[in-house]
């Protein structure tokens, strides 16, 4: 008997969350969309990058071991970087994530049978991505003596990794919290505002109140932001003063660059709670945009490495263009021209966003 009993309650339930047009987009929309991004974005594999060569050797060790790097697939473009200035801005604006230097005497070194010096300078805030592309590069320089019978010889090859020395994973991590856990906040603080007025009966107050829909937004945004920077404010003080990550940068360039950012999360959080008629449709729209999105981030893989049309969508996603200024502002002293170019594509993300809220908040209200 209590089999059949609880058989029948589960058939009920079954037939009560399929027969809902609604509920069933929620369960097998998102799972499919995260499929597909996923097996695309979330990849392990290190290639899609750009080297920059600095070859001062004119013998043909020098010109071989160049282009093998460019024949490579790891390396989708190889360029030459002439001179200190040139090589620290490679570094610096990202153009590539290392820089190969070869010396005046390497072929002579070779020829000689000596163990042949070279210089690998790593961009140390992506650490995983810095340590993948140094084992590529000592692999090719192997691979080459081998075939051209010279494995005694050797090569020595001297890594320096810049903004990061050590490649401490920590001081990738934190400072990429700031931007991952304030969004966590914000997004759910927002999609859940107006969802929960409707399952608590109270969204037909609002509809009497004297409280124009932009007005409401904007109290609902405000609180959100609020709860999000002061979030933001503890991670980076415990990044700093407990786990010692420096801070090379500007307070105001970026609580400036985070006003932005979550104004347009928060956007995103309104249109997702626009759109709920619960709680539970908010926060199953919050978790599918915060999957997507920090899949689409770079944080964990390089966005370098997915496919075009993934990193054209990736264009659209804000945490996208905050962690490369947050990473920045404490790494390296990102200067204002980077932060502001990185800057802007969030403020338009945020007028679509709010715009669209909005636009939908009083569709809902009429």
């Amino acid at each position: 008997m209590m089999i059949s009993r609880l058989l029948s309650l589960i058939i009920k339930e079954l037939l009560v969350v399929l027969k809902d047009p609604k509920g069933r987009l929620i369960l097998i929309g998102p799972p499919l969309l995260q499929t597909v991004i996923f097996s695309f974005a979330a990849t392990l594999e290190v290639n899609n990058l750009t080297l920059a060569v600095n070859n001062l050797d004119e013998g043909k060790w020098g010109y071989e071991l160049v282009q093998r790097l460019s024949a490579s697939s790891t390396f989708t473009g190889v360029f030459s970087a002439d001179g200190e200035r040139q090589i620290a801005r490679v570094l610096d604006e990202q153009e590539a994530i290392a820089v190969l230097s070869v010396p005046q005497n390497f072929s002579h070194e070779i020829e000689s049978g000596k163990p042949a010096n070279i210089q690998l300078l790593l961009d140390g805030r992506r650490t995983n991505a810095a340590q993948i592309v140094a084992g590529y590069t000592r692999q090719i320089m192997n691979q080459m003596l081998m075939d051209m019978g010279r494995v005694s010889t050797g090569v020595v090859m001297i890594e320096r990794n810049w903004f990061n020395p050590n490649l401490d994973y920590k001081w990738y991590t934190l400072p990429s919290l700031v931007a991952i856990l304030s969004t966590l906040v914000a997004l759910l603080v927002t999609s859940l505002s107006v969802a929960r007025e409707r399952e608590l009966g109270t969204f037909e107050q609002l509809l009497v109140s004297p409280l124009r829909p932009v007005e409401i937004l904007i109290g609902k945004s405000v609180a959100a932001l609020s709860v999000a920077l002061v979030e933001a404010t503890g991670i980076i003080l415990i990044a700093v003063f407990l786990f010692r990550i420096p801070f090379e940068g500007s307070l105001i360039l970026l609580y400036g660059s985070m006003f932005v950012f979550l104004l347009s999360i928060v956007g995103v959080g309104l249109f997702i709670s626009s759109l709920s008629m619960t709680q539970q449709q908010g926060i199953l729209g919050a978790f599918t945009f915060m999957s997507l999105s920090v899949v689409l981030s770079g944080f964990a893989t390089p966005v370098e490495n997915m496919p075009d049309w993934l990193q054209v969508i990736a264009l659209a996603n804000p945490i996208r263009w905050f962690l490369v200024i947050v990473r920045g502002l404490f790494l390296k002293g990102m200067p204002v021209d980077d932060v502001i170019a990185n800057t802007w594509p969030m403020a338009i993300i945020a007028l679509v966003t709010l715009s669209a809220a909005t636009i939908l908040f009083r569709k809902r209200m009429e």
